[in-house]
């Protein structure tokens, strides 16, 4: 099996220039996982079935996927040996680094996570209730182990605000004032989905994510809103993103990951071939 000690998967991991910055741009397929399954919605509603999980991954780390994002987007502790045990057959499957999110509350959850396999944690509204949680893991794992997954949505005044529990639960704070925080406390790398972009197809959210790439001094994850091949060029040129996440394009073969990282190597960004 492999874990998260494997060379063959740590030599596909960003490489960190000044700063923490990545050098190479990353395409990372997302899966969202709910009782088992992949699933994909819009603006975070209409969900539906997407596939195998284990299938999809083993499709994505042939085809030349830099990263993949896993999560358990109904996790609770309860369900934590079912993700656990998600964890172990992807991580036997697959030769890429992988990231967890979903359910995780301490240090302990990540060491079990990372033990079966999971080379990064995700943590999302459990970190903005209890923002020591960042310090705790980074602290023991090293904050490159640590994703700070932020659910954003502009609002009629203009302003970025971050989202709870899956996108249900709006807070007062803004974006670039979290992220910053999380940054602080020992976050390695932010993972920006937009709900006012997710699932639309009609690109990334260059606005908040250009912000956050230019102000922070840890890469940035552009989620949300990729349709089409074009929108991963604008999110790297325009909005300085350190890696692109997409999900139902991947998923349902509409841009096949070898034909895009060749569009994009064309267009002069630097991809991992």
């Amino acid at each position: 099996m492999n874990n998260s000690n494997d060379s063959s998967k740590l030599l596909n991991l960003p490489f960190r220039g000044a700063g923490g910055r990545g050098l190479t741009k990353r395409i990372i397929p997302c899966l969202d996982i709910k009782n088992g399954r992949t699933v994909k919605g819009i603006n975070f509603e209409n969900i539906r079935d997407a596939g195998d999980p284990v299938e999809l991954a083993q499709f994505y780390s042939q085809q030349g996927a830099d990263e993949l994002v896993f999560l358990d987007i109904t996790a609770t502790i309860e369900k934590r040996k079912t993700l656990v045990e998600l964890v172990k057959k992807l991580a036997s499957n697959i030769n890429i680094p992988f990231t967890v999110g979903g359910g995780i509350t301490s240090a302990e959850n990540v060491a079990e996570l990372l033990q079966h396999g999971a080379d990064k944690v995700s943590i999302n509204t459990a970190a903005y209730k209890r923002p020591e949680l960042i310090t705790e893991i980074a602290n023991v794992f090293g904050s490159q182990c640590v994703v700070l997954a932020i659910d954003t949505k502009q609002e009629e005044d203009g302003e970025w605000y971050v989202y709870l529990n899956g996108g249900r639960t709006k807070t007062e704070t803004k974006t670039i004032d979290w992220a910053k925080q999380a940054v602080d406390l020992g976050a390695g790398e932010i993972l920006l989905t937009s709900m006012n972009h997710d699932g639309t197809k009609n690109g990334f959210a260059l606005e908040i994510t250009s912000l956050l790439s230019n102000t922070l001094t840890v890469p940035v994850i552009a989620s949300g809103g990729a349709g089409a091949i074009e929108h991963f060029k604008e999110v790297f040129e325009k909005a300085n993103a350190d890696a692109a996440l997409a999900a139902s394009i991947f998923h349902y073969k509409e841009i096949e990951i070898p034909v895009l990282k060749k569009y994009l190597q064309q267009n002069n960004i630097n991809v991992r071939i």
